[in-house]
């Protein structure tokens, strides 16, 4: 099993991650042939940033499962908000998009249904057999 430090470290480590890719200047990229690719990012950034806080908290409270995550997810939404406004407010090479906002919130909320869709129905069903 591993240690709730881990998860922590992983938690910390992806959530400073989004903060600097979300704000530096990436003008020198080549161009990605997909389209929107960056609402894809978004979408992951918050996917995992869920992810790995649930798995830090639950291994740190499993018994507080549901308001941890709900409170998770609502914290997503509320930094991909705030890097959107830094992103207008303090950078010269980057513009807040709401498009960004709904594509993170998109991943959180994909993260926060196969969460639960693991505590309500997957977990009773192992403790079954």
């Amino acid at each position: 099993m591993v240690h709730k430090n881990t998860y922590l470290s992983a938690a910390l480590l992806w959530t400073f991650s989004i903060l600097i890719l979300c704000l530096a200047s990436f003008n020198n990229l080549p161009d990605v042939a997909l389209k929107n690719v960056d609402k894809y990012v978004h979408f992951i950034f918050h996917f995992v940033f869920v992810t790995l806080w649930f798995m830090y908290y639950n291994c740190k409270n499993p018994k507080n499962n549901i308001k941890s995550i709900l409170v998770i997810f609502i914290v997503s939404i509320f930094f991909g908000i705030l890097i959107e406004i830094a992103q207008q407010d303090f950078t010269t090479t980057r513009k807040g998009d709401i498009s960004d906002v709904f594509a993170n919130t998109t991943g959180a909320f994909t993260a926060l249904t196969i969460i639960l869709t693991y505590i309500f129905i997957i977990k009773p069903k192992l403790k079954l057999k």
